[in-house]
């Protein structure tokens, strides 16, 4: 019986050298490289899922890869407003935002997910920072409408990144540290402050920062050509082809699918949708051979 024992728990020992030596050579591929990571999806609101996804963070980091949180807030905002007593309203996948509601959405960005995402990290260590987008010129944004229909219709206090600073969280970065960025920025010119687009704004910030990678958490397996059919799940897709496909895709997958295309259009050599609703996810796109999700390479 002891030679068993002895023996199980040698082959679990193999098993688990075999899973280390598999990521080698994804640590000497990123090793020393930036990787933005948009936290959102029912990630956001599953306690298990946001600690493994600190984990991961926290593993990325030690692991000598510098990883730049990006983060929304979609679910903590609307609960907020609702009870506050105010509309959330949603025209092509984005969220309208009023001048009564953006107090409220900055104070959920940053003070709810942003700090609260932040304390789950600093659980492995004091790594993270939180960084809300209006401060220090970080992000910089205009308002923006949608196209329904070929109308344009207003989102109100709602914009998209038109300017990142990336020495702020390049400060944080070579001091050893995961900046954990909230999405709102300041409006070009004014005090406004923006509620601006988690998935674009990771884009924007990947792109400035020269990141080798970005990663767009969300709650599918990943990009279907033909959704609902589970067997059109789509492993690797070029800008190309993408670009092709973006405008007959479900209205909330397409900010995220865009923001991928503006990310490896704009320099970044890979983005990728996975899901985050499975534990350690990160972990499997960035240090597996066949990873998850979808990933988007250059043409």
């Amino acid at each position: 019986m002891a030679e068993l024992t002895v023996e199980v728990g040698l082959q679990e020992a193999a098993a688990k050298a075999a899973v280390l030596i598999e990521s080698l050579p994804w640590l000497k591929r990123f090793r020393g490289e930036i990787i933005v990571v948009k936290f959102g999806g029912h990630a956001m609101v599953d306690e298990q899922l946001a600690r493994a996804f600190a984990e991961d963070i926290a593993y990325l980091l030690l692991a000598g890869i510098h990883p730049v949180v990006v983060h929304g807030g979609g679910p903590q905002i609307t609960a907020e407003l609702e009870k506050h007593g105010i509309e959330s309203r949603f025209v092509g996948g984005h969220r309208v935002t009023t001048p009564a509601a953006i107090g409220l959405v900055r104070d959920v960005l940053v003070g709810q997910v942003g700090a609260g995402l932040v304390d789950l990290i600093n659980e492995h260590g004091p790594f993270a920072t939180a960084f809300p987008g209006d401060r220090d010129g970080l992000l910089t944004g205009q308002r923006r409408g949608v196209s329904i229909d070929g109308t344009i219709v207003d989102l109100g206090l709602a914009g998209e990144v038109v300017s990142v600073n990336p020495r702020v969280l390049l400060t944080e970065i070579e001091a050893g540290r995961v900046p954990v960025v909230s999405t709102v920025a300041r409006e070009s010119g004014t005090d406004v402050v923006l509620n601006v687009n988690a998935d674009s704004a990771a884009a924007s910030i990947a792109i400035a920062l020269g990141a080798a990678k970005l990663v767009v958490l969300t709650d599918v397996a990943g990009l279907y050509r033909d959704w609902p059919d589970r067997a059109s799940l789509v492993s690797v897709i070029t800008t190309e082809e993408l670009a092709v496909l973006l405008p007959t895709l479900e209205s909330g997958m397409i900010p995220k699918m865009t923001a991928c295309l503006h990310a490896v259009e704009g320099g970044v050599a890979k983005a990728a949708i996975i899901d985050g609703r499975v534990q350690h996810s990160i972990l499997l796109e960035v240090f597996t051979r066949g990873g998850i999700g979808t990933e988007v390479v250059p043409a």
